[in-house]
């Protein structure tokens, strides 16, 4: 029988983190469901939402939140900061490699019909070096767990990922509905995270940008799932967030902001406009939300997009199976943090195993996100799992197959009481002159009991991460 990884106690019984389990313990189940209560009022009050898109009770959805945290150990989150410090330094050669000389091609590393025919490569790209050679500005890297305790990077983000303002918010509600749960435990501090991520932007300006550069949030608008994360972010770095109809490029392709007082100069675009949208002149003709010549300016000088578009390529799940490969080739590391098992459905031999073991496997599309198009193999149907082959034979290039993870579990508050539930991790990286992780991350939970769908558009939740630092002189204490 596979057992379940317990990140607050060992398969004994003994708690990892003693300071935390030992004040949860002397909280009542009657009390922690209290303080989710308030914590579920203050998410409302805040307007701290998310959208789901065809759901049947509306679109938007108050920030599911959890007040039991997830705590991780100074020395494990070590190794991971290093893992995803060499995994981003990899990844952003490789996009500078694929939209350049193609080198890795050229030595058999990584085959180029696999990336060329990934739907996120852009041949627009080709020939461009965004300023500074920066490509992944954000980056969050989703982690799990196994049963085992070894954790592994289930997928890589490098296009406009999502979450970071839900940890940073879940943070302050915590010290505000349970503070007595931080005595005795000393906390990484995450609260400067939007001035390290204006100051990673800034610093990626156009050579011929002023001593003042001017940035931007650029939001699809108010019906985009992370509006409220746009307008935050926008807020909180003290920017202005903008639709696309507020920019324009003129004739020398630079690109400016109308205002009250006239145009302004805009340099960085922290873009949260997936690529396809962002310039009817270059990519969709039918885009309402981009910018026309906004691609002309940027690869004109003018304007640091972050993320620099063609990202995508690198996040595709079938690239995916190739980047301890990549990290080897660019570093010559081996990779410090370990891949799922991925079987390519586009190599025959392994599409007939796929095809073969469908009940044991987990299928997914490679450019997918939010939790959409998986098929857990295990607990599906038998309709539900023809459909799936049937959808490989027809597009083997777009599906991958891993096997079944059993993701580790954090005690939740359910109906009153404290049930194990599955987790997720994501860490948010800022890549620039130095590369940044902000210590803990976004941790999900699938609040369905048995489900292993953290994704909050599937009725997933979130919780507070702490990274527990040693005790030293430098260490900052969060006190409510």
């Amino acid at each position: 029988m596979v057992t379940t990884f317990d990140e607050l106690l060992t398969s004994d019984g003994t708690p990892r983190h003693p300071a935390l389990s030992e004040c949860l313990s002397s909280l009542s189940a009657e009390v922690l469901a209290e303080r989710q209560r308030h914590a579920e009022e203050e998410l409302l009050e805040k307007g701290i939402t998310f959208a789901v898109y065809g759901h049947n009770d509306g679109n938007e959805k108050i920030w599911p939140f959890d007040v039991v945290p997830r705590p991780i150990s100074w020395d494990e989150w070590a190794s991971i900061e290093a893992g995803l410090k060499q995994r981003i330094r990899a990844l952003n050669l490789f996009l500078d490699d694929v939209y350049g000389a193609g080198q890795i091609f050229k030595d058999g590393v990584v085959p180029e019909d696999l990336v060329k025919s990934a739907k996120t490569y852009r041949p627009e790209c080709i020939g461009f070096r965004p300023p500074g050679g920066v490509w992944t500005h954000v980056v969050g890297t989703d982690l799990v767990r196994n049963h085992d305790g070894t954790i592994y990077v289930l997928e890589d983000n490098l296009r406009c990922p999502s979450g970071v303002s839900y940890v940073l918010e879940n943070r302050e509600i915590m010290k505000r509905v349970l503070p007595e749960v931080f005595y005795g435990s000393t906390i990484a501090s995450i609260e400067d995270y939007p001035e390290r991520l204006l100051d990673a932007l800034l610093k990626t300006a156009p050579s011929a940008s002023s001593s003042t550069p001017t940035a931007v949030v650029l939001t699809p608008g108010v019906y985009n799932s992370a509006y409220f994360e746009h307008s935050f972010l926008a807020q909180q770095m003290g920017i202005e967030l903008v639709n696309g109809t507020d920019l324009f490029v003129d004739r020398r392709d630079v690109v400016w902001m109308k205002t009250t007082h006239g145009p302004q100069r805009v340099d960085v675009i922290y873009r949260r406009i997936d690529d396809d949208f962002l310039d009817p002149e270059a990519f969709r003709p039918d885009s309402m939300l981009g910018v026309p010549g906004l691609m002309r300016a940027y690869r004109s000088g003018n304007v640091t997009l972050a993320n620099a578009p063609g990202t995508g390529v690198a996040d595709d799940k079938a690239v995916y199976r190739y980047v301890p490969e990549i990290i080897r080739y660019y570093l010559n590391e081996n990779a410090i943090l370990e891949n799922v098992p991925t079987y390519l459905c586009s190599e025959p031999d392994q599409c007939r195993y796929v095809l073969s073991n469908l009940d044991k496997l987990v299928v997914k599309p490679t450019n997918e996100s939010g939790g959409y198009g998986i098929l857990m193999g295990p607990q599906a149907s038998q309709a539900e799992r023809d459909q799936c082959a049937e959808s490989i034979r027809k597009d083997p290039r777009n599906y991958i197959a891993q096997p079944m993870l059993t993701l580790s579990t954090v005690p939740t508050v359910l109906n009153r009481s404290l049930a194990p539930r599955h987790v997720d991790l994501r860490p948010f990286i800022l890549f620039g002159e130095d590369v940044f992780v902000l210590p803990g991350g976004l941790t999900r939970v699938a609040l369905k009991e048995g489900s292993m769908i953290v994704n909050s558009s599937q009725g997933g939740g979130s919780k507070d991460t702490w990274v527990l630092l040693r005790d030293t002189p430098f260490a900052r204490l969060h006190r409510p």
